[in-house]
């Protein structure tokens, strides 16, 4: 087992794109809503055994998935959002309602139907015919990954952010000479000091956040 889930993630990379090949409509419908693929991460992981309640129905998938190529289930799950068409569209075009709806499987949906379709989209639609698709968008979503990541960083080094924090500090500090007792000679000459800690640790600050940048451009 992988230690991270990037490559389950990347295997779900292929779902919109054979929607999309089957469905136009409905996979432009998808990306407006953003719902994306997470809505089908259970259903891949675990096979679709934690979220059907039928034994017969588990059983029967893990013996098609064991005969089949590794991505079938992703195939499978193309066959059931393609088979959900009309529910999909009647609603409402936003990623909550769509992932809701998504992500819950009906227990009765037509299996062996969907088995079928499944295979189907498989010949038509090849992974190989799919693999450029599919790794355009694992690489959109990792440097959307890799962005926030800069983002919520750099956040945290900003000039202003560090200034804020450090005038909290020598204010707490300020306090604590008071309550101490020191007098006004030896205040001012610590006042001092720290307002020149404060100046050098903005600029340490600056330097920090264009490093940070370069790392992540």
């Amino acid at each position: 087992m992988d230690s991270t889930m990037d490559s389950t993630k990347h295997m779900l990379n292929y779902l919109l794109p054979i929607i999309g090949k089957a469905n136009p409509a409905l996979r432009d419908f998808m990306e407006k809503s953003d719902v994306g693929t997470i809505f089908a991460l259970a259903w891949l992981i675990t096979w679709y055994g934690h979220v059907l309640n039928d034994f017969r129905s588990v059983v029967r998938l893990y013996d098609f998935f064991l005969a089949c190529h590794p991505l079938m289930p992703v195939y499978l799950a193309a066959a059931i959002v393609l088979y959900r068409e009309k529910e999909v569209l009647a609603g409402d075009c936003e990623m909550t309602y769509v992932h809701s709806l998504l992500s819950k499987i009906p227990q009765n949906l037509p299996f062996e139907h969907l088995i079928s379709r499944a295979g189907d989209l498989f010949v038509q639609y090849p992974p190989s015919a799919l693999a450029k698709e599919a790794q355009l968008l694992y690489r959109q979503s990792s440097t959307l990954s890799k962005h926030g990541e800069f983002e919520q960083t750099s956040l945290s080094q900003r000039p202003d952010t560090v200034l804020r924090r450090r005038q909290r500090q020598l204010a707490d500090r300020r306090n604590q000479l008071s309550t101490n007792g020191l007098d006004q000679k030896d205040h001012s000459a610590i006042v001092k000091v720290a307002v020149w800690a404060l100046t050098a640790s903005v600029g340490a600050a600056l330097f920090a956040v264009l490093n940070t940048a370069a790392e992540w451009m």
